[in-house]
């Protein structure tokens, strides 16, 4: 009794290993944000960049998933697909073509917990918290902050096309992470489901019609983008945030994702030499400050994730 009670000791609540779930999710995001903008600055296509994201990610999962799912089951993978697939990977990569790593890590990482609360809120009809409201103000604030300095800072004029379509891609994974904790779908098969789909729906379309440079990128560059965004972004930032969904809620495994910003910026400084201005510095720690205040526990927060979650 004394060793089962020992052994049941060092046992990780759900909670812990949700928050470390999600901190895995921190660590492929940030690495995620420079390996696209890498690949984009060089000869690839945002095009060639989802065709090796899903080309590998479908490859792996699509035998699994036809054995393991029924047929009537598939609707709702089709959905996770369109959002947190297809959706989601080619606005970034296409927003990847225009604005820098910085405004990435920014805009959709420091955007997603933005739009998550934003959306539960309105799905719910429940009045947000004091804390959830400051926190929301001091995110947009920040994202304003990047946005002022795309648009009026000594930089290139078209910056703000990437900060839009990072925008629309933080909706967009957003809406996925709430379709998953409605769905109450197991992490797993949302990486299966996702990464079939989305191999299915964008491969054809991709090889018959959409540009494409890859034949004239190096090996060394192809697999390196193969593996990351097949296997590590498709893959396992997905499971991995799709598990912190289900053991933390929305809100707070999205708020986690406050530590990219910060994390993408310093990797692109050293990696990539991408400049960091003082306007950028600054939205970075208030976009961080209002996300990690989001993820902080609250009653009301509480009670607005179990509002949405009965609905």
């Amino acid at each position: 009794m004394d060793k089962t009670m020992h052994a049941q000791g060092f046992r990780l609540s759900e909670q812990t290993r949700g928050f470390i779930a999600a901190g895995i999710v921190v660590l492929c995001w940030s690495g995620f944000n420079i390996v696209s903008r890498m690949g984009s600055k060089g000869v690839l296509t945002p095009f060639d960049l989802a065709a090796m994201r899903f080309g590998v990610s479908g490859a792996l999962a699509l035998p699994f998933f036809l054995f393991r799912t029924h047929f009537q089951e598939w609707p709702r993978y089709i959905a996770l697909a369109l959002f947190g697939g297809l959706g989601y990977g080619l606005l970034v990569y296409s927003g990847f073509s225009f604005a820098p790593t910085a405004h990435a890590g920014v805009f959709v990482n420091g955007g997603i917990p933005f739009w998550t609360v934003v959306l539960i809120s309105v799905m719910a009809g429940f009045r947000i918290s004091r804390q959830i409201l400051v926190a929301l103000l001091l995110s947009a604030s920040g994202l304003f902050m990047i946005g002022f300095d795309s648009l009026m800072g000594p930089r290139i004029s078209n910056e703000w096309i990437g900060d839009a379509l990072f925008l629309l891609a933080a909706m967009s994974w957003a809406i996925f992470g709430l379709l998953m904790r409605h769905w109450a779908i197991k992490p797993l098969s949302a990486i299966l489901g996702i990464a079939s789909f989305a191999s299915v729906l964008y491969l054809p379309l991709y090889l018959l019609w959409l540009p494409k440079a890859i034949q004239h990128s190096s090996i060394q560059e192809i697999a390196l983008q193969c593996v990351y965004q097949g296997i590590v972004a498709a893959m396992l930032a997905a499971g991995m945030y799709s598990y912190a969904n289900q053991k933390i809620g929305a809100c707070q495994a999205s708020m986690m994702l406050a530590l990219v910003p910060a994390t993408s910026a310093i990797g692109a400084f050293f990696i990539l030499g991408e400049a960091l201005g003082p306007l950028i510095v600054l939205g970075i720690l208030v976009v961080s400050a209002g996300a990690i205040l989001g993820a902080m526990p609250s009653s009301a927060a509480s009670s607005l994730l179990k509002r949405q979650q009965n609905g």
